[in-house]
Parts: C-alpha cells; structure tokens; sequence
C-alpha cells in the first residue's frame, strides 16, 4: 500500500517527469484532477481503477475532504495510488494537505514532483521569469485571495516595491483589485503585465498590456481561468521570445480517426505542430477467434511465390503468429514480399525483411500495378490482411492467373469512445479538422457522428490519406478540403499545415 502525489505539469504531455510516468504505468488506482491532461491516463495498466475528481468553475466532483478519504480508503485496500495533481502537488495545489492526511492515516506516501505552470506558462509565451536584465527573484502569489479583506496575508507594498517578478495563480476573477492594490502600494502603472491562458497547451494564448489596462485588456479579449497573470520587466521580452505562439497549427482541434495502434504517429506529429488533438479511433482492431487458418499457412509459406502486406497491422499480427508458432523471419526465407507503402516497408525492416516490392502509389491499385508488370501468371500470393477490406489487390491479381489466399490476421470493429466529446466540441467550435485514414475511417465515423452535424459546421474541414478514402466520403455527400499527392501520414501533416491554417 502506497499513495504516489504526482505533479502531472501544466498540460503539455511531454513535460510529465519520467518517474511520474513509471508509477502511473504500475498502479492500480490514479485519482486525476481536471487540470491533469487526460492524456497521461493511457499510461494506464490494464484493469487499473480511474477516478476522476476535479473542480471546475465552483463544480467539485468531489469535495477536498472527499478526496482524502478516497485516497486513503484506497491505499488501505493495499492498492498503489497514483493521485494526479495539475502542475506540481505542493504549488498552490494542496498537495501538503493530503500528505498530511495520509500521514495521520498511516498511509505511506511520496510527492513526485512536476513542473509547475508558474514557470512553463510564461516560459511557452516566451517570458522567462529572471533575467539579469529585469530580475534576478520571483513571488508566486495566490490569485484567490479577496484583497480587500481585512488582514490580507498580502504585503501589497513589499510586491509593489519589489524588483522580483510576480507570478499571481488563479486570479482573473480578483484581476482588478489586483491591479489597483500594486498601484496603490506604488507600483508604476505602466508596468509591464501579461496574462498566459492553458500554458503549454493547444489551447495556450497570452496578452501582453500594462499593470493597469490588464484588468480591461483581459475580458476584452476573452481570458478567463485558467490564467497566470504575471507582472514586471520581464514580459518586454515575450514579443521576442514566444517561439510556443509560432507553431502552425496552434489551436486548431484536429481529430484523428484511425485506429489507436496506428495512430501514435498522426498524433504526435500534430500535437509537436500545435493541434489539439482528439483521438477519436473508430475502429478498434482485435485479435482473431480462431487462429488456425493462419497456423495452417505459416506452415504452407514454402508454398507461396509471394506474401504481400498492406498494412502496418498486417505485419503486426502476421509476426505475433509467426511468434506463436515457434517461428520467425526466416520463415520467409525465398519468399518475396511486397509492402504497400514506406511505413508498412519501414515495420517490415524492424522484423528483418527488406521488401521486395514497393509501389509508387500507395494503394491497392499501384500494388495491382507492379506486381502485374513483374509477371503473376501461376504465382502463388499470400495476402495477410484485416477480415474486411477491399477486394481490388486479390481480384485483379487473380484476373492476371495468380492464385491468391486471403489471410485474415486481425478485425476491426466500431468503437463509440469519445464520441460525446467529439460531438460537444463540434458545437462548441473547437473542432476545425477531421482526418481519415481509410475508407473504414469514414464509414465508422459517420455510423457515430451525423453527416448533417458536419454539413452544419462548414468551419469543419475534411481531409483524406488518398483518392479512395476521398471518394468513401464523397459518397456521404461531403467535400473533401485536403488530400496530400503522397498517400502517407507525413504528407498528409505537411498538406494539413500548408492549407489548415488559411481554410
């Protein structure tokens, strides 16, 4: 029995300390706060209890005093607990308070520290908080503090007279009060001040004014919590230094639709550019019945003149069976073996086999194409695929006298996660693209999503891997805004940040 108190930082994923990642990948509960991305959850074990109880806008899920004794209730059923806090747990984050709750319990625990949106905030808008130049100490301050109150634990005159930077958490709702208690106390009123909204995120904005217009500049411009206000010399350096606020598609909500196992790569590549990305895998890929058909022609593979794979997962499966049986690469051993295109190649090379073949279109037709021209008349072609897929490679090879085996090593079916979410975010406005990586990709998505709803937010832009998967949808009805001439997911980012950003 343990509780880990981890910091989860400030929302950017990448900025979850290593240590914080090995314990939620080993714990058997994670209690996670509104302000932890929910991204981290996916370091999840398999069968590990996720509690969600954050606090926004005044909604608690669950009270602080809750928290502690769930916390504590779970650590006594000899369970490792990973509390997940927003930013770092002793920051302003309460953190201390259930330290001491677990150690008055009996409770073991440690603090994994994270780092706090104090610092990460203002460093993505370009705004370091020392600098010899303007200042060499910082104050973080709570926002929350009525500071008109009676004995305010604020020493306004210390803050206004101070050198240091001031860093304020949380306190947008108090920001004219704040902004007239400095002045008050003798703060230039030109001093410079920004306000940084979700720092490290998709969702990052800052604005840049002075210690007095903030208070108007800010609802102006819609900033709300979450907000760190920070105040003094150093924010003259944000014009210059704001490499976050650069990247293209800066919070442009961008949903992937391929399958979870294929979309690692999609989805990183996006988020590094900027994009809020929601994975929202239509499909799900599972593990065959009966494996049986699939033995039988691994132990036939001498037989066959050709094994061809269409798919990253193709290969996947196809070598989970190889393992299996006992056998490995050289299984193929005077076999050719042809990819469909350069990640399907590139997977086939980490399992020790260069292919053969590779088309220059990447799709069913251009491997049709290239293996015609290579003579398939009495060749025998080993097709390792998903159940369902489309019927082009083995009918037109069959046309040309090839005898073809279709092997199905996996299946896909629908899968309904995030759909609500996928669907609020559309009416909210904060979806502006949707990609699909296969005809499937768009047949699943609208077996869940109306096509109407996207017929209704115009502002909702569609973008395809290929012509087939363009033509799939299409047939919805839907006009299909971007495509890359190269049927591949770098492509398709490098076409999604040329036109993304203008549409």
């Amino acid at each position: 029995m343990k509780v880990y108190l981890i910091g989860a930082g400030p929302g950017d994923p990448g900025l979850l300390t290593l240590k914080g990642k090995r314990i939620l990948e080993s714990a058997d509960v994670i209690v996670y706060d509104y302000l932890a991305n929910d991204a981290f959850l996916a370091y999840a074990k398999p069968g590990a209890e996720i509690i969600y109880v954050g606090k926004k806008g005044g909604d608690h899920t669950l009270s602080q005093d809750g928290i502690n004794r769930l916390i504590v209730d779970k650590a006594k059923e000899g369970k490792t607990v990973a509390r997940l806090k927003g930013g770092d747990p002793y920051m302003f984050g309460r953190g201390g308070e259930e330290a001491e709750e677990l150690l008055d319990a009996g409770v073991p625990f440690e603090e994994v520290p994270g780092v706090t949106s104090a610092v990460a905030g203002p460093a993505y808008a370009g705004i370091p908080l020392t600098h010899r130049s303007y200042s060499s100490s910082v104050s973080f301050i709570t926002g929350h503090e009525d500071p008109t109150k009676p004995g305010s634990v604020h020493n306004w005159k210390a803050l206004a007279d101070s050198a240091s930077t001031l860093v304020f958490f949380m306190g947008m709702k108090n920001l004219p009060e704040i902004s007239r208690k400095l002045i008050e106390a003798g703060m230039p009123a030109e001093t410079p001040a920004a306000l940084v909204h979700w720092g490290t995120t998709a969702r990052h904005r800052s604005l840049v004014a002075t210690i007095a217009t903030l208070p108007e500049e800010g609802p102006k411009h819609g900033f709300t919590n979450p907000s760190l206000i920070v105040v003094g010399g150093v924010v003259n350096l944000h014009d210059r230094l704001n490499w976050f606020e650069q990247k293209p598609l800066l919070g442009k909500g961008v949903v992937v639709t391929r399958a979870r196992e294929q979309a690692s790569g999609l989805a990183e590549a996006l988020r590094e550019l900027g994009a809020d990305v929601v994975q929202f895998p239509t499909i799900e890929i599972i593990p065959l019945a009966d494996y049986a058909p699939v033995d039988a022609a691994i132990r036939d593979l001498p037989g066959y003149d050709w094994v061809v794979f269409t798919s990253v997962n193709g290969v996947k499966h196809f070598w989970n069976r190889l393992a299996a049986c006992g056998q490995d690469s050289r299984a193929l051993a005077g076999r050719k073996v042809a990819a469909i295109g350069p990640a399907t190649a590139d997977v086939l090379r980490t399992k020790g086999i260069e292919p053969d073949f590779i088309p220059e279109k990447y799709v069913a037709e251009g491997v049709v194409e290239g293996m015609l021209a290579r003579g398939m008349g009495g060749k025998r072609v080993l097709l390792p695929r998903a159940r369902e897929a489309r019927e082009v490679l083995p009918d037109e090879l069959r046309k040309a006298g090839a005898v073809v085996d279709v092997l199905p090593v996996y299946e896909t079916v629908p899968s309904t996660a995030r759909k609500d979410d996928v669907l609020a975010r559309m009416q909210e406005g904060r979806i502006h693209c949707v990609t699909f990586g296969s005809s499937s990709t768009v047949d699943n998505f609208f077996s869940l999503v109306p096509v109407d709803m996207v017929k209704d937010h115009p502002e909702v832009k569609l973008a395809c891997i290929g012509p087939v998967t363009r033509k799939t949808l299409e047939g919805y009805g839907l006009t299909c805004h971007i495509q890359p001439e190269d049927f591949t997911i770098p492509a398709l980012v490098d076409e999604l940040v040329k036109r993304l950003p203008d549409l």
